[in-house]
């Protein structure tokens, strides 16, 4: 991938080193978007098209963890909550229904919230409640908004990576399918789902043959956005090994309801009415009942640990539902302010639209003008995102060094390390020198955070390289990029004085 840093001359400058590689004829189609600055002086090192708008993929999320932490702070936990609309009889007896409420915690039911339904269930046993005359309500209302983010792929939607964003998700809204192949040639292949009681969320129809050898796997799974019906077709040679594939799960709230439910039968308290999830447009009208019963509260872990999930292992999920908790807070804050005033509130804002309307109020805060930075999701998803390398570098150098920044710079993946760097720029002189967050997306591969050069000067960068389709025999996108960030690293100090020991940011 360094192959064409030979092409400037010996002892060429770094500006002429990364302009002999992005000026490479492979690049004649692409677009290339560079930035970088020092943070210290804030002078500018290299530019390459710093104005131009281009697509950053998930390299977007670090709008949305840094307006999530403006909005939130570090120690913001996010809430699930059990409501009840009577209180016991007597007899242990509630003659009404149990809603579950979700505020769009993404940890709930993943190892980071894994006890969740028993705390709740605990909750309803000390409250003296032996039985449940009345439904179970799986309630996700709280998010004014579809389960997809402005701009994403509809055929991405069934996949692991575009799951849908819910106020009340569950185990990260993934579940896994493997595949077997059967006994015998002819028989039907073997699925499960991990964990089991996810797959009640699909209707199953199983159209794989067992085929012998010399037959090849030829596995294929199609689901329909808002469907429940996967159908799988094709063949499973009879000797291959069993496989994975990671599905969107498509009724969040549901299946949250079925393990809470669950979670009760374990302690003898039986739920006698219905499941039944709710999600908008629907509403639920009990929620605006003041009569409900607060029971009891389950807490995701502080937003810096949701910050640290969701940058360095770039999860769609809790970027998305970040966005939309700011929304939530957003549209509560407008609420307010009209009635203040005196006013009837504007007409229906997503609760998407509201964080993004927080997203654009936060960037002009620190410079960004409006047609710098115009994002449509808060994952990245979406190919009608634009960014310049330079509202980037704005964020970066506004995050540097703010003390209530931190939880943003040690969230990003760390080169050679972890995250979705742990095996890029892994030699002796990038491991562990940059902290940055990737994008990758057909055509397109972005990274933009902190490094420390050799000679020890601190520097925010931002590289996007858009429109870019690879010949085969090509370095990947990704190569591509890091290939100038070893550049930046190698460069002499822009300053005589910035030539102290590297310092970890």
């Amino acid at each position: 991938s360094m192959r064409s840093a030979r092409l400037a001359p010996p002892g060429a400058s770094l500006a002429e080193r990364i302009d002999a590689h992005v000026n490479a004829a492979r690049f004649a189609g692409a677009s290339w978007g560079i930035q970088v600055a020092s943070i210290d002086s804030g002078r500018i090192l290299y530019e390459h098209d710093a104005q131009r708008l281009l697509v950053p993929a998930s390299a977007a999320k670090l709008y949305t963890a840094a307006l999530a932490l403006d909005t939130l702070g570090a120690n913001h936990r996010i809430a699930t909550s059990l409501f009840a609309s009577a209180r016991p009889l007597r007899d242990g007896t509630l003659r009404g229904d149990l809603i579950l409420y979700g505020y769009g915690d993404p940890t709930l039911g993943s190892e980071l919230h894994a006890r969740w339904a028993d705390e709740l269930a605990e909750a309803v046993r000390k409250a003296g409640i032996r039985k449940v005359d009345g439904d179970l309500i799986a309630d996700a209302t709280h998010f004014a908004s579809a389960s997809y983010g402005g701009g994403w792929e509809a055929e991405d939607l069934q996949s692991w990576f575009a799951v849908p964003a819910s106020a009340l998700s569950i185990g990260e809204n993934v579940v896994g399918l493997w595949i077997a192949p059967g006994a015998r040639p002819g028989e039907p292949a073997r699925l499960r789902f991990e964990p089991p009681v996810l797959g009640q969320a699909y209707d199953v129809v199983n159209e794989l043959r067992t085929v012998a050898p010399p037959g090849r796997s030829d596995i294929n799974l199609v689901r329909r956005p808002g469907e429940r019906r996967l159908g799988a077709f094709g063949q499973v040679a009879q000797h291959a090994r069993e496989s994975e594939y990671r599905l969107s799960l498509p009724d969040p709230p549901l299946l949250a309801g079925h393990l809470l439910r669950r979670a009760l039968g374990e302690r003898g308290i039986e739920v006698t009415g219905k499941l039944r999830s709710i999600s908008w447009p629907r509403t639920n009208p009990a929620r605006a009942d003041a009569a409900l019963w607060h029971l009891a509260d389950t807490w995701s872990p502080p937003l810096s640990v949701l910050l640290e999930r969701g940058l360095k292992r770039s999860h769609n999920l809790y970027l998305q539902n970040l966005l939309l908790i700011v929304g939530a807070h957003e549209q509560q804050r407008a609420a307010a302010a009209a009635t203040a005033a005196g006013q009837a509130e504007a007409g229906f804002l997503s609760t998407e639209q509201y964080g993004l309307r927080a997203m654009r109020r936060y960037l002009a805060r620190l410079g960004i003008a409006p047609g710098a930075a115009v994002l449509d999701d808060g994952a990245g998803l979406s190919r009608r995102s634009l960014t310049s390398a330079a509202a980037f570098v704005k964020l970066l150098l506004a995050c540097a060094d703010a003390p209530a920044m931190r939880a943003f710079r040690s969230a990003l993946p760390e080169a050679g390390v972890d995250g979705t760097l742990a095996r890029r720029l892994n030699g002796d002189a990038t491991r562990g020198r940059v902290f940055a967050k990737t994008g990758a997306m057909r055509n397109v591969a972005a990274l933009a955070g902190y490094a420390t050069t050799l000679a020890g000067e601190r520097i925010a960068f931002s590289i996007i390289l858009d429109n870019y389709v690879r010949s085969a025999e090509a370095a990947r996108a990704s190569a591509e990029v890091d290939a100038i960030v070893a550049m930046l690293i190698d460069a002499s100090p822009s300053t005589a004085a910035a030539a102290a020991p590297a310092a970890p940011l």
